[in-house]
């Protein structure tokens, strides 16, 4: 698809000029995490975008740029800040970084959650007029270097599907059993956007990969409270800052 703004310009959703942000740019689904991972974990990060208080940051990592930017919930809201990305700002690689519901009994609250593919009931890919059933996967680059950061730092991980739901499933009219399905199909996480990341991503010819830490256990019901869902990420960031090094 042809880009709608001239390159000069920024965008009614991103005021961001050409070159403000890194190759490589971090999705937490908060910009208040967004702007956390900036002000802890990156050098000399200024912000370059807030509008509608969807906070983005670029600086350094080791020396190598890097940018974070909050995609807000869902879909929708994720499908507009990240196709912007790719498609208007030359960003290459996108990694969602952020929470999600344990589907399966070996998937803990605090475990990292790698999505290889993203099973989803939204209606996003309708958009390509396909005759059949997308299936949206990440990247096989970005997964196999964050797999290998994880494994270094010895942290608890499970990689596979997980189902990308356009409803969050606390407020989901087909409760249990609505995720249950899913699970028996081997999803191990939900989240509302890897769907439209990696479909945006696919269509673009990006690269993407979400990486998610397990906050709540559909199976246990265990979960963690709202400020440690904030701060409580620090296996994540780590794993995240890696690519700041990771070449294209």
């Amino acid at each position: 698809m042809d880009d709608l703004y001239k390159p000069d310009e920024s965008t009614p959703h991103n005021s961001a000029k050409q070159g403000d942000f890194a190759k490589t740019v971090l999705m937490p689904g908060d910009p208040l995490r967004a702007r956390y991972f900036a002000e802890n974990y990156m050098e000399n990060a200024r912000e370059v975008s807030g509008v509608r208080s969807m906070l983005a940051y670029t600086g350094t990592c080791g020396g190598k740029p890097l940018s974070i930017m909050g995609s807000g919930m869902g879909a929708p809201s994720i499908g507009i800040y990240s196709f912007e990305l790719f498609n208007h700002y030359g960003v290459e690689n996108i990694v969602r970084i952020g929470t999600c519901g344990g589907l399966l009994p070996q998937v803990e609250v605090g475990d990292i959650v790698f999505a290889l593919a993203a099973s989803s009931n939204s209606n996003y890919a309708h958009q390509y007029k396909l005759s059949g059933t997308f299936s949206a996967c990440a990247d096989y680059g970005l997964l196999e270097h964050g797999v290998a950061v994880a494994r270094s730092l010895g942290s608890r991980y499970w990689v596979g599907n997980v189902f990308s739901s356009d409803l969050f499933s606390v407020y989901s009219a087909e409760g249990d059993e609505g995720w249950q399905k899913w699970a028996r199909l081997g999803c191990g996480g939900t989240d509302m956007e890897s769907y439209a990341l990696y479909c945006n991503a696919a269509y673009l010819g990006k690269k993407a990969l979400t990486i998610l830490t397990c906050s709540d256990s559909n199976v246990t019901g265990k979960g963690m409270n709202a400020e440690e869902r904030q701060t409580s990420l620090k296996t994540m960031f780590k794993i995240g800052l890696s690519f700041a090094s990771y070449s294209c």
